[in-house]
């Protein structure tokens, strides 16, 4: 996927420097990204944009889901657009109902559960570039069109008939960058 677009990609893994952390590092390092690092600040990754028009956020696996939040959120609703439609990745190491349901409710793009070999990371990193994708921000959620996914809370922000919400496509692409296909704003029909 990566090597025949100059690798204009990058990938930050979110998690501790150890377990695994670590092995999402290296797992990472050899998926042909332009670069890997420790997810560190926002300012940084805002500035790697200016060089690899895509960053993944590659999130491993913890045993406390909500400690994700914080950096899912700043990314989803981030004022750079390259930030905010970044790919965000999880990696479970069980296929928990609740961790899913959680990521998925956090605006991730993906879930991918073990085994984590690279041409199986390589399919669902490849499904998330040079493809048209719908996103929906209301206001708690941004993110991927989850409708009519299981695990959805629903009546939690996350409903797209009860209010004002957005619909934009967008296409990923590893040179020129996010490509913002339509952007559609849609307010309740008045009672």
């Amino acid at each position: 996927m990566f090597e025949s677009d100059a690798m204009r990609a990058y990938a930050y893994v979110v998690g501790p420097e150890d377990g695994p952390g670590s092995a999402l590092l290296d797992l990472a390092r050899g998926l042909g990204f332009a670069g890997v690092s420790p997810f560190s600040t926002m300012a940084q990754a805002e500035r790697q944009t200016q060089t690899t028009p895509v960053c993944f956020f590659l999130f491993a696996a913890t045993d406390h889901l909500e400690s994700l939040r914080s950096i899912a959120e700043a990314v989803r609703f981030s004022t750079t657009r390259r930030l905010r439609f970044s790919p965000l990745m999880y990696f479970a190491e069980s296929p928990s109902v609740e961790a899913i349901s959680g990521c998925i409710n956090m605006g991730f793009d993906d879930v991918i559960t073990m085994p984590f070999t690279r041409k199986r990371v390589l399919e669902r990193m490849t499904r998330q570039v040079g493809q048209n994708l719908i996103y929906y921000e209301t206001p708690r959620y941004f993110g991927p069109d989850r409708r009519g996914r299981p695990g959805i809370e629903q009546g939690n922000g996350n409903s797209r008939g009860s209010g004002q919400f957005r619909r934009l496509e967008i296409v990923r692409n590893l040179v020129s960058g996010i490509n913002v296909v339509r952007d559609d704003h849609f307010a309740p029909e008045p009672v």
